[in-house]
């Protein structure tokens, strides 16, 4: 008569077979994650882009719109331009002097390297002017501005006042994004001019009483080749990188979800983004303009 012993060795699995198990299906998980983010990353990025030109196009509509009808709010641009101004003006002013320096330094080193130190004041500026200060006055405005209106905005999403508005016929659009658009356009002009001369005094200064340069000729070479065109060039860069940095925020804040923690998410990713589209927006507006107005020498 047969007694049984135990289980049988049989019934259950090896325990050499239980790490290679786990371990095929760690990697399996992690492939099908990797497809998975693959297949959608890209079509969540071209949504998203679509958005926010869709969002541009019907605030500038509104703009328009509601300033020829003379329905246009005002106060909420004035008080939306005054909290942008107050934002970043000064930190934009702390960083335009040291860039300002810093490109002083470099070209005057490179001038005095190939012997042409009368130069360095038609470099420094002409590079202060082309591309400091409309990019450092974008960022600036990125980093404070268009961060401090997605986190206005996504607040009011998570608290539903967007949804409210809407329910009572308010266009959102109309009463929220467009004031801010034009705001944004109006501040980022003004931030530009300003770290403009900020940082082509500063340059001049340091170039002047530090690297014992001559004050006539950093100005005359810089007056030799300076053109309107460049100076028009950074107004205009000035005006699309404000709306840039605006309508991004605008559309990160206005589809913010999951709570504070969505919120954050938002900012982040507004800045993020808007710094992106600035720096590949200003090589195809530097591109652009080199292609039509070709320079003769420096």
């Amino acid at each position: 008569m047969a007694i049984a012993s135990g289980p049988q060795r049989g019934s259950e699995p090896a325990a050499g077979e239980i790490g290679p198990a786990k371990d095929s299906d760690a990697v399996g998980e992690i492939g099908d994650w990797g497809s998975g983010y693959v297949q959608r990353h890209p079509k969540a990025s071209l949504e998203t882009v679509g958005e926010q030109f869709v969002l541009g196009v019907r605030s500038i509509q509104w703009l328009f719109a509601d300033i020829a009808t003379r329905r246009f709010p005002y106060r909420e641009f004035v008080e939306q331009a005054a909290f942008m101004a107050r934002t970043a003006v000064l930190p934009t002013l702390l960083v335009a002097i040291p860039i300002g320096v810093t490109l002083s330094i470099q070209f005057a080193l490179l001038a005095g390297q190939v012997g042409a130190t009368s130069l360095a004041g038609a470099a420094s500026g002409l590079t202060v002017i082309r591309q400091g200060a409309p990019l450092v006055a974008a960022i600036l405005m990125a980093a404070a501005v268009g961060s401090a209106i997605c986190a206005d905005l996504g607040s009011r999403q998570i608290r539903e006042e967007i949804d409210a508005m809407e329910v009572m016929g308010v266009q959102v659009v109309r009463r929220l994004v467009s004031p801010r658009l034009a705001a944004g356009i109006v501040v980022s002009l003004a931030l530009t001019g300003l770290t403009c001369f900020v940082g082509f005094f500063a340059g001049y200064l340091y170039n002047t009483f530090v690297q014992d340069g001559t004050p006539g000729s950093f100005v005359s070479t810089f007056a030799s080749f300076a053109t309107v065109g460049d100076f028009i060039l950074t107004m205009i860069k000035a005006v699309v990188f404000g709306a840039i940095v605006t309508i991004v925020g605008c559309q990160k804040g206005l589809s913010a979800k999951g709570g504070p923690a969505g919120v954050a998410n938002a900012v982040n990713a507004s800045v993020v983004a808007s710094i992106l589209l600035l720096m590949i927006v200003n090589v195809v507006f530097t591109q652009v303009y080199e292609l039509a107005f070709p320079r003769q020498g420096f």
